[in-house]
């Protein structure tokens, strides 16, 4: 029986060209090459599973490669790249931070350093996981990754840049690898899948593709499992059953019931999908990126933002153009509150219905004919006119003279339309706040004239005393 090799290690990129995803990375360390222009130290960071420590294997395998390509690809016929391909290369050394993270094992590489190569230009040391390494050991590998000899190159990698001190990244070329985007993972896989004459949906792939996470090596691994489960015919639905994925159909299922305002079937499908055994959080990330993708198809700029099959972006597109921009947006955040009081709450599955009925309340004000900005405006227009405050001629009116008598203030009245006696409505009433602003008026003119009265009296006295102390008193 042939040992069985997974797709990760037997479909693994061999040349610059087959890495998928690092055309960044790739075109620099070709060009580096051809001008004959490399470091001495190289740092690949980034995420797990895309390509940092497959690049450093190819870059070790073309510097020392004696016959490469115009595209500065190995040729695979040298001594150097038969010995490489064959794991019995004498200059290109692997070394496992995690498990080497010593003094002691710094100072083994550092003897061995002094070596020269015996085949090929450069002796390449590969250092995987260097963030492992304890500070002593990083101390005590300064200096010779400063200054190593001319025929030594190291290339450092990690999935965590912050743990390594300055002092070594300032000695590294650094080269960032980026997420790995579903488009790219689900074509290498459909291309995996012809090799391998496997057939598979393009909606099965892109699922894999998003349940790996920007990882190939994820994405490969999940293939691998889906293929021992469901045969040489990998179909949606497999995928869906053996990944545990909620699928796509609940969420455009909901959200047509969530916009015709049937809060009956919106509650017995989140009944469905707790009782299929989904977590409460998984099916809030769903819901919150099932409404971003609505928002994003509904504008044919936006639309590569969505990375789907074409199958599912064009239902994307459709169920999009029935939704307004009001309803999705304060469904989106409805749906964050919820999320981020999900994990402190006590009633988790009425969080969840409750976020149900407010979205389908929206969908219902948005359905009559309301938007976002016409509620105000119809409280503006019922809102009562403001009543105009007395003017400041009409408070200082000066008063009545003792003997003219004061006008008849008319009492108004109201009649019913049946005939029934007229009802008075008293003045004090009918003018409301603006009445009791005109009595304070009257009170506070009052009291200023009484102080003024007051005054002009004291100042009278005081003349009169000041006029009889000046007169002259009459000698007998």
């Amino acid at each position: 029986m042939e040992n069985f090799i997974v797709s990760a290690r037997k479909y693994r990129p061999q040349t610059f060209e087959s890495v998928v995803g690092q055309k960044h990375i790739t075109g620099t360390l070709k060009n580096a090459i051809r001008n004959n222009q490399l470091a001495q130290a190289f740092l690949f960071c980034g995420p797990r599973g895309v390509g940092k420590t497959t690049c450093a294997r190819i870059f070790a395998k073309v510097i020392n490669c004696q016959n490469p390509g115009e595209n500065m690809e190995p040729c695979n016929q040298c001594e150097s790249c038969t010995s490489f391909n064959n794991n019995a290369s004498y200059n290109i050394h692997e070394l496992d931070a995690a498990s080497n993270n010593s003094v002691e094992d710094i100072r083994t590489l550092v003897d061995q350093v002094r070596i020269p190569p015996q085949v090929g230009a450069y002796k390449v040391y590969i250092i995987d996981e260097v963030h492992m390494l304890s500070q002593a050991a990083f101390n005590a590998f300064l200096k010779t990754l400063e200054e190593p000899p001319a025929y030594a190159k190291f290339i450092l990698a990690t999935t965590e840049k912050h743990k390594i001190i300055p002092t070594i990244l300032s000695r590294c070329q650094i080269f960032d690898f980026k997420r790995i985007t579903i488009n790219d993972i689900a074509g290498h896989l459909a291309w995996v899948a012809e090799r391998e004459n496997i057939s598979a949906q393009e909606e099965a792939l892109h699922i894999i593709a998003q349940k790996a996470d920007g990882a190939m090596r994820d994405a490969l691994s999940i293939f691998d499992q889906l293929v021992s489960f469901s045969g040489n015919n990998i179909t949606y639905d497999s995928v869906i059953e053996n990944l545990n994925v909620l699928d796509y159909e609940y969420y455009f299922r909901l959200t047509d019931f969530l916009i015709s305002g049937d809060i009956k079937n919106a509650l017995l499908i989140l009944n469905d999908i707790i009782n299929n055994g989904f977590d409460g959080s998984h099916f809030l990330q769903g819901f919150g990126t099932h409404l971003r993708n609505l928002l994003v198809a509904k504008d044919p700029v936006t639309l590569p933002l969505l990375e789907e099959s074409d199958t599912i972006a064009q239902r994307y597109k459709q169920q999009g153009a029935t939704c307004s921009d009001f309803f999705l947006i304060e469904s989106l955040k409805k749906q964050a509150l919820a999320d981020s009081g999900y994990k402190n709450s006590n009633n988790k599955r009425l969080l969840l219905e409750l976020l149900l009925i407010e979205s389908s309340l929206l969908s219902g004000g948005t359905a009559s004919g309301q938007t976002a900005n016409s509620a105000p405006a119809e409280q503006k227009k019922n809102r009562p006119e403001p009543v105009a405050a007395p003017s400041q001629a009409s408070q200082h009116k000066p008063q009545q003279e003792a003997g003219s008598q004061p006008a008849q203030q008319s009492t108004p009245e109201t009649t019913s339309d049946s005939g029934e006696a007229p009802v008075v409505i008293p003045e004090k009433v009918k003018k409301g706040p603006s009445g009791l602003k005109k009595r304070k008026s009257t009170i506070s003119i009052k009291k200023e004239e009484e102080s003024a009265l007051e005054r002009d009296r004291a100042e009278r006295d005081a003349r009169e005393e000041l006029k009889s102390s000046a007169e002259p008193v009459d000698e007998e």
